[in-house]
């Protein structure tokens, strides 16, 4: 994986200062308007920023795009958690958008204003990079979510590896077609008796083989207790089968904010080791 030196210094640096204590919280938040062409509306977004260190240079972060999860909104994670801190400690931007109350990040065929596979994956991002000091690369971008998001991050970058280089999923619904949680998805993808191969083709159980050599960072965690337990067993025995590298654990928790708001960090700590190896790969 080649990188510009100049990128490569900005990435070391940053990671660096993970290191350092900082005593206050001067991340900023913001809460903007991504259009979409696709779609034909308006969502609204939380941006998260971290506080820029005072050291003159054009100073340059990678991204976690964090998913919500079913019934949802772009809202939640800043309503449970406090992001700011989480951006300072860690030197990176924090974009929450929105993927509908159910639309299960993907393009559904049966409805015009449900494509959000294409509006994060493309619109999101362009967006971000457009108007963000970003580190405007796929190494630099990772995607994480929670049980609809968690399914979501993982189907996303197995469509789109030449945007995101890391994923991680939270008690992430990890088959569409798991009876326990089709929430919704008779509306975008029709019913299952009648397009069971349109629902195995936007699950992430059916979909990881698409990274096979990509040498892309994974990671999955789901609590002992949760319904989706069983699902993200399946894919990591998967992961196993493919050869393809990845993180998984188990913790003590079920299907709640308690046991998410915990498990962020966690993945927050992979994205910046992942980073760290990049621009260091020595």
């Amino acid at each position: 994986m080649y990188m510009h030196i100049t990128k490569c210094f900005i990435s070391i640096t940053f990671l660096l200062s993970l290191f350092f204590f900082r005593p206050v919280s001067a991340a900023s938040i913001d809460t903007v308007i991504i259009s979409s062409k696709n779609m034909n509306k308006d969502l609204k977004a939380v941006i998260v920023k971290p506080d820029r260190p005072d050291t003159g240079a054009a100073l340059r972060y990678p991204v976690l795009y964090l998913l919500h999860g079913w019934s949802g909104s772009y809202r939640d994670w800043s309503k449970h958690i406090d992001l700011q801190p989480l951006a300072d400690k860690y030197q990176l931007i924090i974009v929450c958008p929105d993927g509908g109350y159910a639309g299960w990040y993907l393009d559904s065929p049966l409805k015009k204003d449900s494509q959000y596979e294409t509006y994060i994956a493309r619109e999101v991002v362009i967006y971000i990079d457009d108007n963000y000091p970003t580190l405007a690369d796929p190494v630099h971008r990772a995607i994480c979510g929670l049980s609809m998001g968690g399914h979501g991050a993982i189907s996303l970058i197995c469509k789109y590896p030449q945007v995101f280089g890391a994923a991680g999923s939270m008690s992430g619904v990890m088959t569409l077609d798991d009876p326990n949680r089709r929430a919704g998805l008779h509306e975008v993808l029709g019913s299952f008796e009648n397009n069971q191969i349109l629902w195995e083709m936007n699950s992430s159980l059916y979909l990881v083989y698409k990274l096979r050599n990509k040498n892309k960072a994974l990671l999955f965690d789901c609590g002992s207790g949760d319904f989706c337990l069983n699902g993200n067993r399946k894919i990591h025995h998967k992961l196993l089968d493919l050869g393809i590298a990845h993180e998984y654990y188990e913790r003590p928790g079920g299907h709640k904010w308690e046991y998410w708001t915990n498990a962020l960090e966690y993945h927050l700590l992979f994205f910046s080791k992942y980073w760290l190896s990049t621009a260091n790969p020595n």
